[in-house]
């Protein structure tokens, strides 16, 4: 490597810029050792903090990677790519699928993003936080209802994580794109008042490991308002349809369950039995002629959070929520 200690150019981009002409003429491989930390700060007189500086920013965009008791190795031979950025969400499905697309959409060229899922375990969060510190230029993170999240994500400089979806008291100052999730069903509910108007009792399957709680709180508040008879279960196993009844559905899966229970019993959608779904997917515009939904926009979610980290800005974002009327009311 050729560097010069007199150049105004930083000395630890003189230390990246070098590496990475050295990949690219191929005189580094993948999989090659790097000189070590003090054989470049004694060749060149430069601190030991200033070599480490450039070797953090090519690990954080994945272009080298350290073996502990050994030493840096290159990872990658794609020096094009300038910034790498760990996402980790709760759990796979389609509406994680469309904002992940319109986040990647969103980024641009010269940009790497790798995904990971918690599934709501906290010892899996944990472990996948921990493992990937100082491994990325960014980190965003869903954490979901996860009780004290907040104590791996506080391992990580604040400045580079973005809070996805939940944000709670402890994450408040973070940057994040996230859902009012109390607000917006309240405002769902409401938009759609006069048709709710018909039936007897709201019904809400309602999974307190999983579902956010402000959910809970705006359903409770609503209901109590405007003086609706409701429900809270947590399962649909033993529950038969009532003619009158609607149902406030927050997952796909018992989606379909109450539907296939209400064919059963020889009721009509809409007619006898309501049904309003949390969270619209294209699924649910075709079933049955189309399912009410109370959603938030998930590409818009993924492009606000793209142009947050493309300009290295902090600031929390409330996506906005509405109430999409199918023939499910």
């Amino acid at each position: 490597m050729s560097l010069n200690s007199e150049s105004k150019i930083p000395k630890y981009k003189q230390i990246v810029s070098a590496i990475e002409e050295t990949i690219s003429i191929g005189s580094l491989k993948k999989d090659d050792k790097l000189p070590s930390l003090n054989t470049i700060k004694n060749k060149f007189n430069f601190s030991r903090d200033t070599v480490l500086v450039a070797f953090n920013e090519l690990k954080s965009r994945g272009i080298i990677h350290s073996v502990v008791g050994k030493g840096y190795y290159v990872s990658s031979e794609n020096i094009a790519i300038q910034q790498k950025i760990f996402v980790l969400f709760d759990e796979l499905n389609s509406i994680k699928e469309d904002l992940y697309n319109a986040f990647l959409e969103n980024l641009g060229n010269h940009v790497q993003v790798e995904i990971y899922f918690h599934n709501f375990n906290p010892i899996i969060f944990n472990k996948l936080i921990l493992e990937n510190v100082g491994n990325y230029n960014y980190y965003v993170i869903m954490p979901a209802n996860l009780k004290n999240s907040y104590q791996a994500i506080s391992v990580l400089p604040k400045e580079k994580v973005y809070i996805l979806d939940q944000i709670n008291d402890n994450l408040i100052d973070y940057a994040a794109v996230y859902q009012n999730f109390e607000k917006d069903i309240y405002a769902g509910l409401f938009a759609g008042l006069k048709m709710l108007e018909s039936y007897k009792k709201i019904i809400l399957l309602f999974n307190e490991d999983k579902q956010p709680e402000g959910i809970l709180k705006g359903f409770i508040s609503f209901c109590n308002t405007h003086h609706f008879s409701y429900e809270i279960v947590d399962s649909f196993s033993n529950r038969t349809p009532i003619v009158g009844d609607i149902y406030l559905v927050l997952d796909d899966k018992n989606l379909i369950r109450i539907i296939k229970k209400i064919k059963e019993q020889n009721l009509v959608i809409a007619k006898d039995i309501g049904i309003i779904s949390f969270n619209d997917t294209l699924l649910k515009e075709v079933v049955e002629d189309g399912i009410t939904t109370i959603s938030t926009d998930f590409k818009i979610m993924g492009m606000q959070l793209a142009t947050m980290i493309l300009n290295n800005t902090t600031k929390k974002i409330e996506n906005p929520s509405s109430l999409i009327i199918r023939k499910s009311l």
